[in-house]
């Protein structure tokens, strides 16, 4: 008997197949990827070299040991977030490496410089610092994490989709910049409590551990997260909104400067200028910013069980499916099942195969705004390949998660009737034009 397989039009023929020619040896992504892993190698280095001549060796192992608290919940919390659509923990780790190295090697470098270049111009030390702690350094670096934020815009394309992906890439770059800058402050307070010999919750590194890893460990990625905002509005904009693709990044940036300026500038508020605004600002900006990424992580889920019907009603997919990869809940559960009945690989199957859903929900969303890229369809079809070749697991998987949860059973699947057909779409024709602006 043979099996049933919704319609799966042909690739069109593309006229540059002929003769293809192959990349230069420079276009080549090992050389790519050899040259990106040996500049954060390099970077990594340096500022290990810098960090320790700084601080000594048993500063810098106690500010290491610190520093490092925060950051499993930080990473953490950005990749729960990241759940619904979940990036390859490439991008991850390269966010986290690129803040922990390169870009806290070039604020180290940029900043020392201008500094002490504006201490001999205006022979005033202290008015430079201030001048360095209020302006440069919220220029240098939020620039130098914005650099981590660009390079996934531009070479991930396809995994930076949208305002949560922002988010995530631009909170773990600065949180891995804030790694590197703690443990410079937590080991040089550690050494001038060696000088004076004060121990205990007196000395400098526990009023130093209080401020940056207890009361603020947020407030890089609090700031950094602004500019991935920008590269998010511009990743959702329609290739002919070329202004507010261009002008988001960079409103994003320079807010995300503003508010580092204003958080720095806050010790020479006066006496308590610190907690007011750390009090009256920086708290609420914080709460702010989380019920904002929390309301685009929704967001995401209503526009999965709003449009996978339409797959369903092709025949990809199951009826219950979008509305159980609608449910963070059910999602679990179907991948739980999956691998404590055919294994682990089975249950990574499944976490790929909501993952893909997701991403196909998003694609037809945008598509159905006017905001789709010109390779739509092609994107379809690959996602639909992906969700088809994992569909023996996956779906009993989903149908357990549906009955348990009690979600997508008895809800109506609304064909799309009368709209024109349009060439090379695996679903019914939709009443859009996915290239309009």
């Amino acid at each position: 008997m043979a099996t049933y397989s919704p319609p799966y039009p042909p690739y069109p023929p593309h006229p540059g197949d002929q003769g293809l020619r192959h990349p230069r040896w420079w276009q080549r992504r090992w050389v790519r990827y050899g040259a990106l892993g040996t500049l954060l190698a390099v970077s990594g280095l340096v500022i290990l070299a810098l960090v320790r001549e700084q601080t000594g060796t048993e500063g810098f192992l106690v500010g290491l040991g610190l520093a490092v608290l925060p950051v499993p919940l930080l990473v953490g919390a950005f990749r729960w977030l990241d759940r619904v659509q979940p990036g390859p923990w490439r991008n991850v780790l390269f966010a986290f490496a690129w803040g922990a190295c390169a870009a806290a090697l070039i604020a180290i470098v940029a900043n020392s410089f201008a500094t002490r270049w504006i201490a001999t111009a205006t022979a005033d030390p202290s008015g430079a610092n201030t001048l360095g702690a209020t302006v440069i350094a919220p220029i240098v670096e939020e620039s130098a994490k914005a650099a981590a934020v660009l390079l996934v815009f531009l070479f991930r394309r396809r995994d930076f989709t949208g305002i949560v992906d922002g988010v995530v890439i631009a909170g773990v770059t600065a949180t891995g910049f804030a790694f590197t800058e703690n443990i410079l402050y937590l080991g040089t307070a550690f050494g001038t409590d060696q000088l004076t010999g004060d121990s205990g919750i007196a000395s400098v590194t526990a009023a130093t551990f209080f401020v940056r890893i207890v009361m603020s460990p947020f407030a890089h990625p609090l700031f950094t997260v602004l500019t991935g905002i920008g590269f998010g509005i511009a990743a959702l904009s329609g290739q002919r909104q070329r202004a507010r693709r261009a002008l988001a990044p960079v409103a994003g940036l320079l807010l995300a400067m503003g508010m580092h300026a204003f958080w720095n500038g806050s010790s020479t508020f006066g006496q308590f200028g610190f907690f007011a605004v750390y009090g009256m600002f920086m708290v609420p900006s914080f709460g702010l910013l989380t019920w904002l990424a929390i309301w685009t992580r929704q967001r995401e889920l209503r526009a999965v069980r709003e449009e996978l019907p339409a797959y369903v009603y092709a025949g990809w997919l199951g009826a219950a499916e979008p509305f159980v990869l609608g449910s963070m809940r059910a999602r679990q559960m179907a991948r739980e099942y999956a691998a404590y009945h055919f294994g682990k690989p089975a249950g990574r199957a499944v976490a790929e195969y909501e993952g893909y859903a997701t991403t196909l929900a998003l694609l037809r969303r945008r598509g159905q705004r006017g905001r789709a890229e010109a390779d739509f369809v092609v994107r379809e079809r690959e996602l639909l390949t992906e969700l088809w070749s994992r569909r023996e697991l996956a779906r009993p998987a989903l149908e357990y998660a549906a009955r348990t949860a009690g979600t997508g059973y008895g809800y109506p699947v609304t064909p799309v009737y009368g709209a024109p057909a349009w060439y090379g779409s695996a679903v019914p024709a939709p009443a859009y034009n996915p290239y309009r602006s």
